[in-house]
């Protein structure tokens, strides 16, 4: 009976959510009656965004599998040998000042107890899936940023569920019982607070930003909640004696667009709690897209060709998934002082095929360090200039490498989605042993 419940359930949210409009929340105009709110949520009434993050979800997911690893520092990547990169470390493991993207010899120096355990990328991946589902259970407007975090717009779901906090708690509450995971959630009126609101009392977490409190949430926060504002940022915002948003908030206008220029209007908005930005599904994105953003900036070349590995494997199988393809490649590095570069290249013929779009994602990213050595604090990868998997491939296949390539793309997605993410595995590996195993973030 639960099963046949939570089917009819998803089949209403399904229905009701296509009736909404997607760029705007509200349910102004929509056949329904307006929903009645309780007084102490009443300001979620139009918009109600949730972002929901694993907490230290590799990490936690070998917990779970392995209860004997409670309570020591576990470190999923790397190896005791001083190999490789640090993809996820244990609550307990950062207590060492260990994190993502961390050297694994560096780790090993902090904390030569700490387990070192191989990555399994795909069965993250099909855990990664069934998260999403429960997501899809409440909100057919879920927008996945990686394969442990996503925004979900609940806006209009209150005669289904109730209103934004008692949904994200109930998601939260599915996530811990039917999988033993712990989901940290922010509820707010648009994405950039529910994303600090979830990062704030993490693990574990549960923040809510209403429209009332905007102000006084963001006020004491530090500047480096603000998206965009990373060590070198900081301490220029520090030599105007700003060290909080509040102080932010205060910062003259014209003092603002001197010391940061274009940036300054992301800022000002940002120290207001403004952001219009919609939740928005896979098959609404005009780009499909990857990024990530690194705990310590990293200037070492294969270690960036790495992560934009992952990253362009993520994006091509998102392609596959949903039927598109894609013409034009992009890049985004961005620095540690905020500067960012975009580089993009339109190919003669859209693709979805890992291998193509890897060739010339390299290629752009070898440009870029051609010429520019900083330290980079983001990278991203996506693809833009989308079509349909129906309109033929004209010239792409023409060489027999590329058809096989697409061949073993399509077989190998086919065979995980029927027999789980570890059925197949890449064989292919770039430097510091981090394997190519395919698709270690998406969510499916």
């Amino acid at each position: 009976m639960t099963a046949i419940r939570d089917r009819l359930l998803a089949g209403l949210v399904q229905m009701y959510s296509i009736m909404r409009c997607p760029a705007d929340s509200c349910l102004a105009g929509l056949p329904f009656p307006q929903p009645k709110h309780s007084e102490k949520f009443k300001n979620f009434r139009y918009n109600m965004i949730l972002h929901i993050d694993m907490d230290a979800f590799y990490a936690a997911v070998e917990l779970r599998d392995d209860p004997g690893l409670t309570g020591k520092p576990v470190v999923v990547g790397g190896s005791l040998s001083g190999r490789g990169v640090v993809s996820a470390a244990s609550y307990e493991a950062r207590k060492y000042g260990i994190h993502s993207a961390m050297p694994a010899a560096q780790a090993v120096r902090l904390c030569p107890d700490a387990v070192f355990i191989k990555p399994r990328m795909q069965h993250y991946a099909a855990i990664s899936k069934q998260i999403r589902e429960i997501f899809f259970r409440f909100t057919s407007l879920v927008e996945p940023l990686s394969l442990d975090e996503a925004f979900l717009d609940v806006t209009g779901c209150e005669k289904l569920f109730g209103d934004g906090p008692s949904i994200g708690k109930k998601i939260k509450r599915v996530i811990a019982d039917e999988l033993g995971l712990v989901a940290s959630v922010g509820v707010a009126p648009n994405k950039y607070l529910a994303k600090v609101a979830s990062d704030l009392e993490k693990p574990d977490g549960f923040v809510i930003v209403d429209a009332d409190q905007v102000e006084s949430f963001l006020k004491p926060l530090s500047i480096s909640r603000v998206w965009g504002v990373g060590p070198e940022t900081a301490k220029k915002f520090n030599s105007f004696g700003v060290q909080t948003i509040g102080q932010l908030r205060q910062l003259p206008r014209d003092t603002l667009e001197r010391a940061f220029g274009l940036n300054s209007e992301h800022f000002w908005r940002l120290a207001r709690g403004l952001d219009t930005r919609s939740v928005v599904p896979d098959r609404m994105a005009k780009t499909v897209s990857h990024e990530t953003t690194f705990s310590t900036d990293i200037d070492n070349d294969d270690a960036l060709m790495a992560w934009l590995l992952e990253l362009t494997d993520q994006v091509g199988r998102r392609l596959r998934r949903h039927g598109i393809l894609g013409k034009t490649v992009q890049i985004k590095v961005r620095f540690s002082g905020f500067d960012t570069i975009v580089r993009s290249r339109t190919q003669a013929a859209p693709s979805h095929t890992t291998q193509v779009l890897w060739e010339t994602a390299q290629d752009l990213l070898a440009s870029v360090r051609r010429t520019d050595r900083r330290s980079v604090r983001l990278l991203g990868m996506g693809v833009s200039n989308l079509t349909s998997n129906e309109k033929k491939q004209q010239g792409l296949f023409d060489r027999d490498d590329q058809a096989k390539a697409n061949r073993m793309d399509v077989a190998a997605d086919r065979i995980r989605d029927r027999f789980g993410g570890a059925a197949v595995k890449r064989g292919s590996s770039l430097a510091h042993e981090i394997k190519y195993q395919g698709d270690p973030r998406v969510i499916e």
